[in-house]
């Protein structure tokens, strides 16, 4: 039920013969659904106005995460970054200290809310009892992937951990 139309990760990973185990069925359908809302995310980024290196920058900023350590492992030269940095001064999105002003802050948000919003139709399909049962269920295969260590915590994405 992962909306496809004009997602081409998902719909490429939905296109993929399916596994018939049903560990992998349940693996490769949260394949689809994840490149589904990465997708609509780059969608909404665009319609923000924002190129990639600008997108990294406010959400570097936003979650407070180590710029430096972020911009390296995406493979972002230190030119390229303060060039995104000084676009956004340019346009109003970041003070002259690089912090996030209200427009920037603002333009984050309706990111994460298109974001939201272009992945709802997959969990209104599924239904509140199926999607709390899917979390229920992939908690314990979480916490294993990462009590043995197959995750990489401190990823390039920046994202924090939720377990």
């Amino acid at each position: 039920a992962a909306p496809l139309a004009g997602r081409p990760l998902a719909a490429a990973n939905a296109e993929l013969e399916w596994p018939d185990s049903p560990h992998l069925v349940l693996w490769h359908a949260q394949t689809v659904l994840r490149e589904s809302r990465g997708d609509g995310h780059v969608a909404a980024l665009i319609a923000a106005g924002l190129d990639p290196a600008e997108a990294l920058v406010v959400f570097v900023i936003d979650a407070e995460l180590d710029a430096d350590w972020v911009r390296q492992r995406r493979g972002w030269s230190e030119q390229e970054w303060a060039a995104a940095v000084e676009r956004l001064q340019d346009r109003g999105l970041l003070d002259d200290a690089g912090a996030l002003t209200a427009e920037g802050a603002e333009l984050r948000a309706w990111v994460e809310r298109r974001t939201d919003e272009g992945a709802a139709p997959s969990w209104q399909a599924l239904g509140a009892q199926r999607s709390e049962r899917l979390v229920e269920l992939m908690a314990p295969v979480v916490r294993a992937i990462v009590a043995g260590d197959g995750l990489m915590l401190g990823n390039p994405m920046g994202l924090r951990p939720l377990v």
